[in-house]
């Protein structure tokens, strides 16, 4: 209702003189008319065409007040403005109907006016109401009649309220409204001004739907350019996630409503791509990411410092649809990139396992071209490390000769069990035993090293099935391994044991430990961690063969500054192919 405080001002309403003001009025009402259409085309916000429009409307009817109730699946809110320039909007939630959007607690008769001005029908033969159903009154201390053959009842409204007209329209099939023009003076609306008081409010209502849809098309413009933005981004194939989701969250910003307000993050595995001034607050909208299922992150917009004209929803439908279409976008481009990380790992590992196919063809080759020169110089060594009254620096430089022959004959069976041109010696195998013996020349380097040294050799563990060289290999090449891996001593721990079909050999070290990165790489050939004097890297490749070739697993368990587990498991012998040959 009319504000009791508001100037009444004088009127500015068209004549309502006979004559040739039918026609004055006529004139007005087409200039109101395509000064409203105009404005609800040039795309402002709600709030600013509804100042604009409640403006010249009140120029036209000479009223010092209107009020605009709306009502409908997707718009509700009730829009006040004063001849001032002072004006309020009170949004509803949505959807509206006629009868809370009519409600007025304290005027009962008003509320039942604007029901009837809204659902109708009304009968014609109420002298207050219009042909089509709309209510008027030149003063509104009169009582009035709303029902035929029913006493005359007050209004009941304020008394700086005299003239009253209320006004149905529509603005689409699903939605509509009322609308209350208030003046303050006797005869500011009069029977013969209704019914161009009638075409305002249809006009009223063509206009809101005007800016919807024309406002609605520019969203769609927007969000589509979105998409095509997004997909001349993604189409940079040299460019990762990492560097389009900056590109991508700007592109979502501008397609909003409100782009100069609005900011937009995108988390991706706990990183963040924002839009500067990206607050974490105010109005949002919010999608997850899902990749291959599984949520990796979050597509977030929104309005941290809100302007005045935002309205208490200020995302549309269509945003939400875009917004997850974006998020879909996202998503394919982080599975994209992983795939191609995968192809890359995948095209490593064809590369490298080429290099060693023809490792193994050259291996067979490089036996037998350095054995024989190998040979020779050992035994050469050999019988002049046995001649009588060689000098004793002489004797030094023939072992340390004798010593480097045999370590580059090792590296060569390394080799040569690497790429399987040593067949295996299967038989009965005794673990224990061979943990027993297989130490027994290592106990001196564990105590130089001040390291001590443990067993815990299971009973009863049961025979396997094995070549008994190759598993002293990887049982020397393990605790090998474990002491170098405690350069400042600590305990190197040694464990057997059976449990349902396989037996277990554990050797457990306090050393310097492996990161995961480490771990998950150490059994790749040719990959070491020590200095270039110091190993191979073909040590534990040519131990994960050998367990593998016996039909076995190895795991490895590790923790920096903690110490490393590996853990050998080889089938019972009653579970080794008894016809394999020997």
């Amino acid at each position: 209702m009319r504000n009791p405080n508001h100037p009444s001002g004088s009127s500015l309403g068209p004549p309502r003189d006979s004559g040739t003001n039918g026609r004055d009025i006529a004139r007005r009402f087409s200039l109101l008319s395509r000064r409203i259409l105009r404005h609800a085309n040039q795309g402002v916000p709600r709030l600013e065409f509804m100042r604009e429009m409640s403006r010249l409307v009140l120029d036209f009817s000479g009223c010092d007040s209107l009020e605009v109730r709306l009502w409908g699946p997707e718009i509700s809110y009730r829009w006040q403005a004063w001849r001032d320039g002072r004006d309020e909007i009170e949004h509803r939630p949505v959807p509206g109907d006629p009868q809370t959007a009519c409600r007025f607690p304290r005027h009962p008769v008003l509320e039942k006016i604007c029901l009837q001005v809204s659902t109708g029908p009304v009968p014609e033969v109420l002298s207050c109401f219009t042909r089509n159903g709309s209510f008027w009154t030149s003063d509104a201390l009169e009582p009035v009649c709303l029902e035929a053959g029913a006493e005359p009842v007050p209004l009941g409204i304020a008394d700086q309220t005299r003239s009253l007209c209320i006004i149905g329209f529509a603005v689409d099939d699903a939605n509509a409204g009322i609308l209350l023009l208030e003046s303050g003076r006797k005869e500011t609306v009069a029977r013969p001004l209704v019914e161009p008081f009638e075409a305002m409010a249809q006009t009223i209502g063509l206009a809101i739907a005007d800016r919807r849809a024309q406002a609605a098309l520019r969203e769609r413009v927007k969000e589509l350019s979105c998409l095509y933005g997004i997909a001349r981004l993604v189409e940079r194939r040299r460019l990762d996630s990492a560097e389009l989701l900056p590109g991508i969250a700007e592109q979502v910003r501008i397609a909003f409503q409100y782009p100069e307000q609005a900011e937009v993050s995108v988390t991706i595995d706990e990183r963040d791509f924002v839009t500067d001034g990206w607050q974490d607050r105010g109005a949002r909208l919010e999608v997850p990411v899902e990749v291959n299922g599984d949520e990796r992150g979050l597509l977030r917009v929104g309005y941290p410092d809100p302007p005045a004209h935002l309205e208490q929803d200020p995302f549309l439908p269509e945003e939400t649809s875009l917004l997850e279409a974006v998020a879909r976008e996202i998503a394919r481009l982080v599975d994209r990139d992983e795939v191609d990380r995968e192809k890359g790992r995948l095209q490593d590992q064809l590369r490298h396992a080429d290099r060693l196919a023809t490792i193994g063809q050259l291996s067979a080759g490089i036996a037998h071209e350095l054995n024989e020169p190998l040979a020779n110089i050992l035994g050469f060594a050999q019988l002049l490390g046995k001649a009588e009254g060689l000098p004793g620096s002489a004797r030094g430089d023939v072992t340390h000769i004798e010593t480097a022959a045999l370590h580059a004959r090792e590296v060569i069976r390394k080799l040569m069990l690497f790429a399987r041109q040593t067949p295996p010696r299967t038989g009965p195998v005794d673990l224990n035993n061979l943990v027993r013996e297989g130490l027994y020349f290592l106990e001196g380097r564990c105590a130089k090293n001040d390291i001590e040294l443990v067993r815990r050799l299971g009973e009863g563990v049961p025979e396997i099935e094995a070549d008994a060289s190759q598993l002293l290999q990887v049982l020397v090449n393990l605790v090998v391994n474990a002491i170098q891996a405690m350069p400042h001593g600590g305990k190197l721990t040694i464990t057997t044991s059976a449990e349902d079909a396989r037996v277990r050999l554990s050797v457990e070290d306090t050393g310097t430990g492996m990161s995961d990165d480490v771990r998950r790489r150490v059994f790749i050939p040719f990959f070491t961690t020590k200095d270039v004097h110091d190993g191979t890297g073909l040590g534990l490749a040519v131990v994960d063969g050998i367990v593998a070739g016996h039909g076995g697993t190895i795991e490895v368990e590790s923790k920096v500054g903690v110490g490393t587990t590996f853990t050998v498991a080889l089938p019972r012998r009653s579970d080794r192919n008894p016809d394999r040959e020997e």
